[in-house]
């Protein structure tokens, strides 16, 4: 009985604990984790006005297609993503503690003046809804807040101050250029002497100036995804006149875009302070971007070509045709003897599949490590020779000689060669020895 009463008691101590944690103690106000603005949805507010902590002011509204422009101080796009979180912000915005009912003194908490203020209105208000925001706490989690009308002073989580506290440039669209990646079929590279130009096939992308040759589908998409979110670091000029201060006439670099007939171009100028002047060629406004910007869309001709010699792999190949010297080697993709697909020789005999396909695979692995304008007279007289059939109907032919220590390729398609590693190109001759 003893124990059973013990228990009972632990029992009314640990609800009453739970109750006090929960409920807060006797002097916590009711009003605990309220929002601040009940009933407000985030897609429901059409306008906001903000004033930062450096008492710049800005005012953004939605128009009637649901996007968000800029109208003072300054008329720009804005940031779809900024005003998403702030519009998300103030209709979940969540009152975590009130610190004082009927506060005298508000310098205390920062909001005598307020450091930040933001007002809201829904379509077709009169009047906007406000909120004042003030210092942090002493532990840094919270910001102390009140509402314009009332004396109440309460706690907001403190990371809404990164939320509500911008200035016009971090409240607009900062995209260097309107462009669309997936839809871009054409790109133009120039800086001084040096210019590269890239089409898409199909799928695929080729350089058709200053060469015609493979382009590496990678490089060039990776170049478009870095166009495509490059941001503006500032705003120098909104609307500048001298441009050759900037070095944006003629400009230093530019790489344009095109759908279609429709053209983006980025002009790149002079580097300042770690970062380069940039121009839309559309538009009037000097801004900066980052160095790397330069770096990454700017590149030479080889880093755009294609490294892999060969478009087949050992799974795409159909047929292979290897001549070395006075022999000719020529695998066939067809049924062995046992009913498996396999590889065969040109006279119908059945070949060690392992074999074959480590040697396709060595073989169509081969990259380049660098290319050279012209071919070296080595390529004259070739040490290998090897024709590749795949997908049923494409063909590629690739020539090997040494020139010194070097190892040097052409495709009979693509001007100039290729240096490979040696290591590589040998290996593929030992899997062919190992074939006889």
């Amino acid at each position: 009985m003893r124990s059973w009463k013990s228990t009972l008691v632990l029992l009314l101590v640990l609800a009453g604990l739970v109750g006090y944690i929960y409920y807060g103690n006797p002097g916590d106000s009711t009003d605990d984790r309220d929002q601040a603005f009940a009933g407000i949805e985030a897609g429901d507010i059409a306008e906001i006005e903000i004033r930062n902590a450096d008492g710049a002011r800005s005012l953004v509204r939605k128009t009637g297609g649901g996007t968000w422009n800029i109208v003072e101080p300054v008329q720009a796009v804005a940031d779809e993503n900024e005003l998403t979180s702030i519009t998300g912000s103030l209709a979940s915005l969540d009152i975590q503690r009130v610190v004082d009912e009927n506060a005298t003194d508000l310098k205390q908490y920062g909001l005598d003046p307020a450091r930040i203020e933001v007002a809201f209105k829904k379509e077709g208000d009169e009047q906007p809804q406000r909120i004042l925001l003030g210092d942090k706490t002493p532990t840094g989690g919270d910001m102390y807040a009140r509402m314009p009308d009332r004396p109440r002073v309460f706690l907001v989580s403190s990371f809404l101050d990164s939320t509500f506290n911008k200035d016009t440039f971090a409240l607009r669209d900062k995209d260097v250029l309107d462009v669309d990646r997936e839809k871009v079929d054409r790109v133009e590279i120039a800086a001084g002497e040096r210019s590269v130009t890239l089409a898409k096939s199909g799928t695929d992308w080729r350089i058709d100036a200053p060469i015609m040759a493979r382009a590496d589908f990678a490089a060039v998409e990776g170049a478009l995804e870095r166009l495509s979110s490059a941001r503006m670091q500032g705003i120098v000029e909104p609307q500048a006149g001298d441009l050759k201060k900037y070095r944006l006439e003629p400009p230093i670099a530019s790489f344009t875009a095109l759908t279609g007939s429709a053209k983006a171009t980025l002009l790149l100028g002079e580097t300042e302070n770690a970062l380069i002047y940039a121009k839309d060629a559309s538009r009037p406004m000097v801004f900066t971007v980052a160095p790397t910007l330069y770096t990454d869309l700017i590149r030479d001709l080889a880093d755009f070509r294609r490294k892999d010699l060969f478009d087949a792999r050992s799974f795409t190949a159909t047929r292979i045709e290897l001549r070395r010297g006075a022999t000719t080697t020529v695998l066939e993709k067809g049924k062995t003897a046992d009913g498996k697909e396999g590889w065969k020789t040109a006279d119908g005999m059945d070949v060690d599949t392992a074999k074959a396909d480590d040697l396709l695979t060595k073989v169509t692995g081969l990259r380049a490590e660098s290319f050279t304008a012209s071919a070296p007279a080595a390529l004259g007289n070739p040490e290998l020779t090897v024709v590749v059939r795949f997908d049923d109907s494409k063909m590629e032919e690739v020539s090997f000689a040494r020139d010194g220590s070097d190892v040097v390729a052409r495709r009979a398609d693509e001007p100039g060669a290729a240096r490979l590693a040696a290591t590589g190109y040998e290996d593929a001759l030992t899997s062919l020895d190992a074939l006889k």
